[in-house]
């Protein structure tokens, strides 16, 4: 029968902490574990992120490319592939939305041509690219 006076954790959840400059016995007496003088041996001594010893460090020797919208996460795109397996005959954002093709931040949705359309689709609300649009129209849909 298990007593509460004998509860104890689970071996190796609990150690001690290393004690650090408190004489030779122990192991880290002395200079404790920080090795001798330099910045890094002393109190408050350190640098910061991505110091090189005063040499240009990497972040400011690199050239500066690229950029990203932070609009982005409000644009969508949805392919010919991904209407076809919808097979709804008309589609605007809320049914895109329900559907789970576009994210619910989306406001501006366009279809690209990827894949194959078969079924009649009305786009509103909807762009297309000029590819799209062709196919989307040879397929007796349209766009409003």
């Amino acid at each position: 029968m298990m007593e509460l006076n004998g509860i104890k954790p689970a071996d190796g959840a609990k150690h001690y902490k290393r004690r650090v400059g408190r004489g030779i016995g122990s192991g880290l007496g002395k200079t404790a574990g920080r090795g001798h003088k330099g910045q890094k041996s002393r109190a408050g001594g350190y640098h910061k992120v991505g110091f090189e010893g005063g040499q240009m460090p990497m972040q400011r020797r690199l050239p500066k490319r690229g950029f990203k919208s932070h609009l982005l996460k409000f644009n969508a795109e949805v392919t010919l592939t991904a209407l076809q397996r919808l097979g709804a005959s008309e589609v605007n954002l809320v049914t895109l939305k329900q559907a789970g093709l576009v994210g619910e931040l989306a406001k501006v949705v366009k279809i690209i041509k990827t894949g194959e359309l078969t079924i009649a689709v009305t786009l509103s609300g909807i762009g297309a690219t000029v590819a799209a649009k062709a196919a989307i129209e040879a397929a007796g849909g349209s766009l409003s």
